[in-house]
């Protein structure tokens, strides 16, 4: 057995040992956008700090614990903040937790995040379904040795969100007059939020919204065998004729403001699985 797999089995004996029950959808919750949590009928919060050979979240607006309870009728794991390759984690690190969630028995991935607005039209609190990504300017998480025991060496990325899952949260926001775009996410390693000309770039090849996370998750669930749907909340607009800064309590901000119709949208799909 591999070491990967050796910690991997150790962190799922840890929780197993705190949790008795399952829960066949996983949730990971962006900057600004961890009180979705607060909506969830928790039965226990597992601080990261103590899940072995667990990372520990460090940025501003991710709290930092792993939960297990009930979101619209249905069991759930939740991680109420993620981890980022900018904050100094190997690109394995930041694949770490979704890997656990697929040993505990995890098979629908659930993402959300805040990024910038890169296609034309979009306005700051705008919610943008994720139907592709670009992960050419991040590391792939599945460099190195295959774990044979959790995917293919070379996994198939022609539909890395799906397509099914994409149809029901559009048929949602229809049903409750929610507005939804919908986009290509390309992501970068952060922390600097871009340049105008990465920006005007980042548009040339076709991303329609640009953030530090989340390919390197969805490649991992893919690898592993699980569905995952992505949704970004555009938190700040990138190409921009005034001469504004960017700053992370704004994100925040904004993240906050679109929160209670991610919230909705992400119950009722949880309700339809």
């Amino acid at each position: 057995m591999s070491e990967t797999m050796q910690q991997l089995q150790e962190t799922v004996a840890y929780i197993r040992g705190l949790v008795s029950g399952e829960a066949k959808t996983g949730i990971i919750l962006g900057s600004g956008l961890g009180n979705l949590a607060n909506d969830i009928k928790t039965e226990i919060e597992i601080s990261y700090n103590d899940i072995p050979h667990f990372p520990v979240s460090t940025v501003e607006g991710h709290k930092g614990k792993l939960i297990f309870g009930e979101l619209g009728g249905k069991k759930v794991w939740v991680m109420g903040g993620r981890f980022h390759y900018y904050e100094g984690y190997t690109p394995q690190q930041v694949a770490y937790p979704v890997r656990v969630m697929r040993l505990l028995g995890v098979e629908t991935l659930l993402l959300s995040n805040a990024a910038g607005g890169v296609q034309d039209g979009f306005r700051i609190g705008d919610l943008m379904i994720i139907t592709d990504h670009i992960s050419l300017f991040t590391v792939n998480p599945l460099l190195g040795k295959n774990e044979e025991a959790l995917g293919t060496r070379f996994p198939d990325m022609s539909e890395p969100y799906s397509k099914a899952l994409i149809k029901k949260v559009q048929e949602i926001g229809k049903q409750n007059n929610i507005e939804l775009k919908q986009g290509v996410y390309l992501g970068v390693t952060g922390p600097t939020f871009e340049t105008r000309a990465e920006y005007k770039l980042i548009h040339i090849l076709g991303g329609d919204a640009v953030g530090m996370s989340t390919v390197q998750e969805t490649i991992t669930a893919v690898h592993c065998g699980m569905k995952v749907f992505g949704i970004s909340v555009i938190t700040d607009l990138g190409i921009r004729e005034e001469e504004n800064t960017i700053t992370h309590e704004e994100v925040l901000q904004a993240a906050k403001d679109a929160e209670p119709k991610l919230t909705l949208l992400f119950t009722e799909l949880v309700k339809s699985l």
